[in-house]
Parts: structure tokens; C-alpha cells; sequence
């Protein structure tokens, strides 16, 4: 977007950037915590995360009253309205990543009781990765106003998509070959399934993005590789 006449709605535009960016890092900060003290059973890293939520929904309060006092004042046109419409649907996307992160972090304390076996930590922890790799690159690539980079990321999902289905199926046949590894498994399936929705919602803020930097939306017809949508758990 280029330069206005009036610098202060330069400055309005940037401030919420620079606000999305912010929850950006914030949410992937909580995303590798939470993980982490799933996988290493750190009741102070996940009281961290849960607290840092409060952080979270302070920030997207204070982006909501920055784009609806910009609108009013400025009425903007075009690209910006796009920007800030774009910048208030991705703000709530992060918002709900950090709460996805607190409920992740909330079941540390429960599964920190049982012992998980170590394939197990290790496919957990591979998806995590996955998830956390998109929650960098989504912002990343906004602020480097990437539109086919974000096209790119979007239809990256699938991966996330395959390998909850894998972990889906490790934590069931857990749970068949010894009733005793239920209650940890059946809070893993939700860790595993909070992750794999965090993903949807960088799916979500990569399709806002997009049409901010072109004003054309992606297709409807994203790869989506779900096999569990019709037995998983609610988070």
C-alpha cells in the first residue's frame, strides 16, 4: 500500500500491522510452550502459556479499537478497508490460537501423571513442529506481502492434516493394548487435535492475508486430509 497525504493514517495502518506481528510472535510463542511442557510435563512453562493468554486478548481488544477508531475517522477506501477488515479476521484467528495453546497447556498437569511412551512423544512432537513451522510462516509471509507464498503455506496444511490422522491412530491402538494408558491418551487426543485446529486457523489467516495483498480469494477447494473428522474428539 502506498504512502497517504495524511501521515498519521500511514501511522494508524502501521500501528496495526505491527499489532498483528506482535500476536503473530505471541502465538507462536505459545504454541512451542505449551508443547513443550506437554512433552516434558513443565507445570511452570504451561502456567506460562495459560497466563500469557491474557496477553493475547488484551492485544486483539486493542487492534479491534485501533481498525473501528481508523474506520470511523478515516473512512478508508479500497486496499486500506481491505487491510483493516483483513487485520481485525486475522487477529481473531490468533486470538483462538492462543487459546487453542492454553488448553494444550491446561492438560500438562494431567498428563504429566502417566508415563507416554516415547514413540508416542515423538509423533506428538513431529506434528508440533509442522504446526509450529505455519504459525511462523503465515506471519512472515504477510509481512513480506508474499501472496503466492501464502498460497503456498495455505495448501501446506495438508501435512497437518495426514499426520494427526497418524497420531489419532497411535493413541488408539495405545489405549487398545493397555486400558491404563486411556486417561493420558484420551488428553493427548485433544492436545492432538488442538494442534490440528491451530492449523485450520493459520489456514484462515493465510486466505485473509491473501486477499488483503490482491483482493482475490484462493479457491474453495483447499487439500484437506482429515480421516478422523467423523470419531475425533471436541476440543
Amino acid at each position: 500500500m502506498g504512502e497517504h497525504t495524511v501521515a498519521s493514517f500511514d501511522e494508524d495502518l502501521e500501528q496495526i500491522s505491527q499489532l498483528i506481528r506482535d500476536m503473530g510472535d505471541l502465538a507462536r510463542s505459545m504454541v512451542s510452550g505449551s508443547t513443550r511442557a506437554l512433552l516434558n510435563s513443565d507445570n511452570a512453562l504451561a502456567q506460562r502459556v495459560v497466563s500469557d493468554d491474557a496477553i493475547m486478548d488484551a492485544r486483539q481488544r486493542e487492534l479491534d479499537d485501533r481498525a473501528i477508531t481508523l474506520i470511523a475517522k478515516r473512512q478508508p477506501m479500497a486496499n486500506d478497508l481491505r487491510a483493516v477488515v483483513g487485520s481485525i479476521r486475522m487477529a481473531g484467528d490468533l486470538e483462538r490460537i492462543g487459546d487453542l495453546a492454553k488448553n494444550i497447556a491446561k492438560r500438562v498437569g494431567t498428563v504429566g501423571l502417566s508415563v507416554t511412551p516415547h514413540d508416542l512423544s515423538h509423533s506428538i512432537d513431529g506434528m508440533a513442529q509442522l504446526v509450529l513451522i505455519q504459525v511462523q510462516g503465515v506471519v512472515d509471509e504477510y509481512a513480506a506481502a508474499d501472496p503466492a507464498a501464502l498460497a503456498t503455506l495455505r495448501n501446506n496444511d495438508e501435512r497437518i492434516d495426514v499426520k494427526y490422522t497418524s497420531v489419532f491412530r497411535e493413541l488408539l491402538t495405545y489405549m487398545m493394548e493397555d486400558p491404563r494408558n486411556i486417561t493420558a491418551c484420551t488428553h493427548l487426543l485433544f492436545c492432538a487435535k488442538n494442534l490440528e485446529r491451530i492449523g485450520d486457523h493459520v489456514t484462515n489467516i493465510a486466505e485473509n492475508a491473501y486477499y488483503v495483498l490482491t483482493g482475490t480469494q484462493l479457491p474453495a477447494n483447499r487439500p484437506k486430509q482429515d480421516e478422523t473428522a467423523m470419531s475425533s474428539p471436541a476440543a
